[in-house]
């Protein structure tokens, strides 16, 4: 085996904790599960609570802030973006692992959803990728379909997920009449892998960050078919399921004690007939989208043994979050506008939802099925929106088909990666510019089976975004959830014997309390951390309370 390894890192987009069958679902999705089980499961891997900040932290190995998503792009204005770590895109504080891989022989290749710039200069091709195929945004529509209506036209929420295309430098006009995004990039990265000049021996880094599942909720008839009916008894039923089964499994304690549901749209109880039935299609059309995830990830797996390729590759599997428990019709004002609009456009329809010409997403009691046990989930510093599925499989693991409890973070995937190709990380300068040291730490030793774990217990990791903030050292973790969304102050919890962040420690614990929030106000100096009050109506009712119009009073399914 060559000692340096081919490097395929698949990045899935807004899948919740147990949403494969290796974490405890009911999904079908053998390949991912083949990989996983043969490599490490991962159960206390974290990323940042929202996509963007995420890929910002795991192309680059440091926080989101200082890489320059420290506000989501969509969610920000100039003032916002005048701030340095707030500029919206990749900025050029720091190097990306693609560039640094590219600069020490290998090929470096990217199709799928970028996020992290909308032009040309901030793209995947301006930024490392020799070859690139890319969704420039957010989200977009699944298929090769949108509604005849200018983006100016659109409730403003809608555009700003909305997505362009680009290849290399190019902007793309046209799709393919079949495109199917989960396809279409497979297609593309096994086109960009098969291209490859055949007397050159280089690695490749190839990068496979999937659009899917994010909303809209789209995938091919024949797959939702699948799922007829496996969902009719609701999400409180399938929560139950997860739960026994992540049990099952070893990758949750017996004894875990999970976070109550918290939502504002109706209890599954609480729907009429209709109700239950276009609920419970959505989730057929998820699981849809993730077995589609899953059938191209098996594409790739099968080109690279046929290749002879696999046996030297590197695998790395996460999602970019925790569950989406979006539930849009709930934003005031803007939700109504929203409805109005894919009421006009689009056909939901019990018998079309999943479609090209609909748009759906499933809320919150379906997304903390998959979060469980964890509290909440994407947008929340709760451990349901930066804990996340993952696992490494790679021939060279020691600890092959087990199961870490260890925590590890998105920003170690760069020094890990750089020290397998024996690579370093420039430090302060990088050709001719000043840039950022990383600030994950490799996990080679650990996985080579020399170390215990990857961070020691005295290292503290920070998160932050919407002003919802968290900062965990060791098995303890100090959260802040602003009002209305939560307390308004800093809570505390033992993740060790409270992995669902139900039983406040703050008043019993207070010193250490104290000395965590003296380590967030470390991290916030170190990062570069702004609180804003967010101008113009949109970004005022997300500075309000973006994570409001997913809670109310929790209540235990």
């Amino acid at each position: 085996m060559s000692s340096r390894p081919n490097v395929l890192l698949i990045v899935a987009d807004d899948l919740g904790f147990s949403d494969l069958g290796a974490f405890g679902s009911e999904i079908a999705t053998p390949n991912l599960d083949a990989l996983a089980l043969q490599g490490l499961r991962l159960t206390d891997f974290h990323a940042a609570s929202a996509c963007s900040p995420t890929r910002a932290m795991l192309l680059t190995g440091t926080d989101h802030h200082l890489a320059g998503i420290g506000a989501m792009a969509e969610f920000s204005d100039e003032t916002i973006r005048r701030h340095p770590g707030y500029e919206g895109h990749l900025n050029q504080r720091v190097v990306t692992i693609a560039e640094l891989l590219r600069d020490a022989g290998y090929h470096t290749l990217i199709s799928g959803k970028w996020h992290l710039g909308r032009s040309a200069q901030t793209s995947a091709a301006a930024r490392g990728f020799e070859r690139s195929f890319i969704l420039e945004g957010a989200a977009h529509n699944h298929f090769n379909w949108s509604p005849p209506v200018p983006p100016h036209k659109m409730p403003r929420l809608l555009h700003a997920v909305d997505g362009t295309y680009r290849e290399g430098l190019e902007a793309i006009s046209e799709l393919p009449q079949d495109f199917y995004s989960s396809t279409s990039f497979t297609t593309r990265l096994l086109q960009y892998l098969q291209e490859r000049p055949q007397d050159e021996q280089r690695p490749f880094f190839a990068y496979l960050p999937f659009s899917a599942p994010h909303f809209p909720l789209q995938a091919p008839d024949e797959l939702i078919a699948k799922y007829r009916g496996r969902y009719d008894a609701g999400p409180g039923v399938l929560r139950e399921e997860r739960l026994a089964k992540l049990k099952e499994l070893g990758l949750v304690a017996e004894e875990v004690e999970a976070h109550p549901v918290v939502a504002n749209t109706p209890e599954w109880d609480a729907l009429d007939e209709q109700g239950r039935q276009q609920s419970a299609k959505a989730m057929e059309v998820y699981a849809a989208m993730v077995e589609s995830l899953d059938q191209n990830v098996g594409r790739v797996v099968e080109y690279l043994r046929s290749s002879g390729e696999l046996d030297n590759t590197l695998v790395i599997f996460l999602s970019d979050n925790g569950a989406e428990g979006a539930a849009l019709e709930a934003l005031p004002i803007i939700g109504k506008r929203v409805q109005s609009f894919i009421h006009k456009h689009y056909d939901n329809s019990i018998g079309n939802i999943g479609r090209p010409n609909s748009y759906v997403w499933y809320g919150p009691h379906w997304a903390q099925a998959a979060t469980a046990p964890s509290r909440q989930f994407k947008l929340f510093t709760s451990q349901g929106g930066i804990r996340v599925p993952a696992f490494i499989t790679w021939p060279g693991l020691q600890r092959q088909g087990a199961i870490s409890h260890d925590f590890a973070t998105v920003m170690d995937i760069v020094p890990t990666l750089l020290e397998l190709a024996g690579a370093e990380h420039p430090g302060t300068q990088y050709q001719g510019r000043a840039v950022l040291p990383v600030r994950g730490r490799s996990m080679l030793s650990y996985l080579q089976g020399h170390s215990p774990q990857v961070h020691d217990d005295e290292v503290s990791t920070g998160w932050e975004l919407f002003r919802s903030r968290a900062i965990r050292q060791g098995q303890w973790k100090a959260l802040f959830i602003p009002k209305p969304n939560g307390p308004g102050r800093w809570q505390l919890y033992n993740l060790k014997n409270d992995p669902g962040e139900i039983h406040d420690l703050a008043e019993t614990e207070p010193q250490r309390l104290a000395k965590l929030i003296e380590q967030w106000q470390r991290y916030v100096d170190e990062t570069g951390v702004v609180e804003f009050g967010y101008p113009g109506r949109l970004l005022r009712e997300l500075g309000r309370g973006i994570i409001r119009l997913f809670t109310r009073q929790p209540r235990t399914l």
